[in-house]
C-alpha cells in the first residue's frame, strides 16, 4: 500500500470502532495550524487548508467511503467555507507583513463595539439561516451542525481580522462540537476539539496580552517637567 492509498483506505480501531486514518491526519494538520496561528504566523492558513481538505473527505459519508453511518454535512460544509475564508487571511496576513516590513503578520486587538455586534447578528442569521437547510440535506444533529458551521466560519474570519474574540468564538463552538462528534462516532475528531478547547483558552491568555500590550505602546506618555 503506498502512501496516498494509505491516507484514503486505510482504518485503526478506537474503542472498537473503526476510524479513518484521513481523519485523524487531517485533525492534526487542523491542530498544527491552531498553534502556528497563537503564534501569529503566516504558514497557520496553508497549513489548515490542507487539514480542511481531508476533513472534507470524512464528513462527507455518502461520497467517500467512511466506517460512520452518518453524514454531517454542516462539518463538511465548513471545509469549503474555511478554505476559501483561508484564503483571504492568508491574503490578509502576508500583506500585513509587507506594510510591516516582514514583522508581524496581525496584531492582537478587541473587537469594536460595532464589529461586536455584526459578529452576534451573523451568528443567529447565520445558524438560522443553516439549519433548515442541513435538515432537509439529512444532516445529523442539524440546529448544533449549523452553529458548528456558523461559529466556525465567524471565528476563522476574526482570526484574519487579527480579532481577540475569535478565540472565544472557537471555544464555543467546541462546546457544542465535542457532544456532536461523540455521538456520531467521530472520535478523533472529538478528541481534537477537546485539544483545541484547551488550546484556545492559552491562545486566548495570549493573545489579550499581546492586545494590551500593543495598545500600551499606541498610548502616548506625557511627563510634566518638574519645576
Amino acid at each position: 500500500m503506498g502512501p496516498l492509498s494509505w491516507l484514503l483506505d486505510a482504518q485503526v480501531q478506537v474503542g472498537g470502532s473503526p476510524v479513518l486514518a484521513r481523519e485523524i491526519v487531517g485533525n492534526v494538520f487542523g491542530l498544527v495550524s491552531a498553534l502556528l496561528g497563537l503564534r501569529r504566523l503566516v504558514w497557520a492558513w496553508p497549513v489548515g487548508m490542507v487539514g480542511n481538505a481531508l476533513l472534507l473527505t470524512v464528513f462527507l459519508g455518502g461520497v467517500f467511503a467512511t466506517p460512520q453511518e452518518h453524514d454531517l454535512y454542516g462539518q463538511a460544509g465548513r471545509q469549503v467555507f474555511f478554505f476559501a475564508v483561508s484564503v483571504y487571511g492568508w491574503w490578509r496576513w502576508q500583506s500585513n507583513r509587507r506594510a510591516d516590513g516582514g514583522q508581524a503578520a496581525v496584531v492582537p486587538r478587541w473587537a469594536t463595539g460595532r464589529e461586536r455586534l455584526m459578529l452576534l447578528l451573523a451568528a443567529v442569521v447565520g445558524t438560522a439561516a443553516a439549519y433548515p437547510v442541513l435538515k432537509a440535506l439529512g444532516s445529523w444533529g442539524p440546529l448544533p451542525d449549523a452553529w458548528i458551521l456558523t461559529g466556525s466560519l465567524l471565528a476563522t474570519y476574526g482570526m484574519a481580522r487579527g480579532w481577540v474574540e475569535f478565540w472565544l468564538l472557537w471555544i464555543a463552538v467546541d462546546a457544542v462540537g465535542v457532544p456532536l462528534l461523540l455521538r456520531g462516532g467521530f472520535y478523533p475528531s472529538a478528541v481534537m476539539y477537546l485539544i483545541y478547547g484547551a488550546l484556545c483558552a492559552w491562545g486566548f491568555a495570549a493573545w489579550w496580552r499581546t492586545s494590551r500590550a500593543a495598545a500600551l505602546a499606541r498610548t502616548p506618555i506625557y511627563r510634566e517637567a518638574v519645576a
